[in-house]
């Protein structure tokens, strides 16, 4: 395989690593640094809104958003991640990498400062104006999943990809705490200047109008680490892969090449050219060739992501649960609105320290020595078990002396997630699709992803509801309570473990090798791309 491989994608396969790996890694992983802070910066504040805009007055307990408004503020970036991965992920195909990169940031930097912005004081003209900024963000931020993966996997070596991929994705972990560490610093300068009392003392007085300031300014401080990296972006070269495999340009490709690795590189135009006219590779992308090469490749990535996704994003049902289990987060008339701040931002930031961002790295360490395949059946595998595990005995978990052993197996279910199928089902759809379709394939991936996101933070939340209507939380129907949901996110798990048999082990290998890019004829099969 190596000897039809071009010069300038051979050097980029066994260069060592080097300064500008890391830039990359800096650079990309800035975005998605930015892209979690913005996605999850929400659930820090979704208690306030709740307080300041929806307080009903003589209520024993402080106001809270209804459920169709939660849905809309949690759910909105979910919709505009998803449009924006499926579309940035094409564009990326057609246009380049680069030139649309640079788009997405500038798309985040505007929707952080308008969210933070939205118009009027009146809880209507509040929430419809957060939403739609809100959606505009997720649509940046969807176009960041399919273009940092696959500018990383087009600028990493074969031997270290894996680890280079994974660390941009890792920067999410860090995302997640700086949001969390920011929430706590402003609470607390917000809660020194203006103390107020607790609601249960004086219901009125307990929110003071400068916590409308709060939400806003954690909202819009997400715009400052994207800002920061567009001139980064700018000054990034395309990828040699798409310049030479797509835009069919060799002079520029090792031009580029040339500069980044600092050695010289022989421009082959006659061999893209050649690579090029080959019929076996002009196939498009849903025809019959590629469902035939790449179908069960795509229904792999997909199906695993979505179904993660279902998983991961549901695990936000018992959080408030195990954080006011474990005392964390105090009953809500206990406090005032910017101590709940506070409060809610120092459990996340502890769940983000001890098992978020661990579970990344563990993915980053290990991934190009014990390969994908076997990180994502192995996260799938624990996921798996521990949700049964919490499932199946959950009446003993409620009891009070047993509270310790829910919050192991929770954060150990989360750690299993990031050492696993999280991470992996990132990665690998950045290494196994031609260059022509990578972008896009990555896009449609993530895209299948955010729809279980979306399945598994509002369809569950409406499930795991008690069956007992006189128990439901106010405003929602009767479900099947939180230990059946439980059970069915262990059978979720079980089939991400089956479906990821369909996904192709791309450890060690050139992304040429993985896509089928290097072969001659159409009936030219590839041991590469079969386990």
């Amino acid at each position: 395989m190596a000897g039809d491989q071009l010069k300038v994608l051979n050097a980029l396969d066994v260069a060592k690593t080097q300064w500008y790996h890391f830039t990359a890694i800096i650079i990309a992983g800035m975005g998605f640094f930015t892209d979690a802070y913005d996605l999850f910066c929400i659930s820090l504040v979704t208690k306030l809104l709740g307080r300041i805009y929806y307080h009903v007055p003589g209520s024993a307990k402080p106001g809270t958003l209804p459920p169709n408004v939660a849905a809309a503020v949690n759910g909105v970036a979910f919709c505009g991640t998803l449009a924006g991965q499926l579309f940035f992920g094409w564009l990326g195909d057609k246009l380049g990498r680069k030139k649309v990169y640079g788009m997405t940031l500038m798309v985040m930097v505007l929707c952080s400062v308008a969210s933070g912005l939205s118009f009027g004081h009146e809880p209507k003209a509040v929430m419809a104006t957060l939403c739609f900024f809100r959606f505009w963000l997720g649509f940046g931020i969807g176009g960041d999943y399919p273009l940092s993966a696959t500018i990383m996997s087009e600028y990493a070596n074969k031997k270290t990809r894996g680890a280079f991929v994974s660390a941009v994705f890792a920067m999410q972990g860090f995302g997640i705490m700086a949001g969390g560490i920011f929430a706590i610093i402003i609470s607390s300068a917000f809660e020194a200047k203006f103390p107020a009392p607790a609601y249960a003392e004086d219901a009125l007085a307990s929110t003071v109008p400068q916590a409308d300031l709060v939400w806003r300014i954690i909202l819009m401080v997400g715009a400052i680490p994207a800002a920061m990296t567009y001139y980064s972006r700018s000054k990034m070269p395309e990828t040699a892969r798409y310049t030479a495999l797509v835009a069919k340009d060799a002079k520029l490709a090792a031009s580029d090449m040339s500069r980044v690795l600092q050695v010289e590189i022989e421009a082959e135009q006659e061999k893209v050219e050649e690579i090029s006219s080959n019929k076996s590779k002009a196939f498009s992308l849903f025809s019959k060739q590629f469902m035939k090469r790449h179908g069960l490749h795509l229904l792999g990535t997909t199906s695993t992501w979505f179904l993660l996704d279902i998983a991961f994003y549901s695990q936000n049902l018992f959080q408030k649960d195990i954080f006011s289990a474990i005392g964390w987060i105090p009953p809500a008339q206990t406090m005032n609105a910017i101590q709940e701040v506070f409060k809610i931002a120092r459990a996340q930031t502890l769940i983000a320290l001890c098992s978020t961002v661990p579970g990344y790295w563990f993915t980053v360490a290990f991934i190009d020595v014990i390969g994908r395949f076997a990180i994502q059946m192995m996260g799938f595998f624990f996921m798996t078990v521990f949700m049964f595990a919490l499932a199946i005995p959950y009446n003993h978990w409620t009891h009070k002396e047993n509270r310790i052993g829910f919050v192991i197996m929770y954060s150990l279910t989360f750690f299993f997630a990031n050492f696993g199928p999280n991470a992996t089902t990132f990665v690998v759809p950045a290494e196994i699709f031609p260059a022509r379709f990578r972008s896009t394939c990555h896009g449609i991936s993530a895209a299948s992803g955010k729809l279980g996101a979306m399945v598994g933070a509002f369809g569950f939340l409406y499930l795991a509801q008690s069956p007992d209507k006189n128990k439901t939380d106010a405003g929602y129907p009767p479900g099947i309570g939180v230990r059946n949901s439980l059970l069915v996110l262990g059978v979720v798990n079980f089939l991400g473990i089956l479906f990821t048999f369909l996904v192709p082990e791309s450890k060690g290998k050139s992304l040429e090798e993985m896509s089928g890019e290097n072969e001659d004829n159409e009936n030219t099969t590839s041991d590469s791309r079969t386990r």
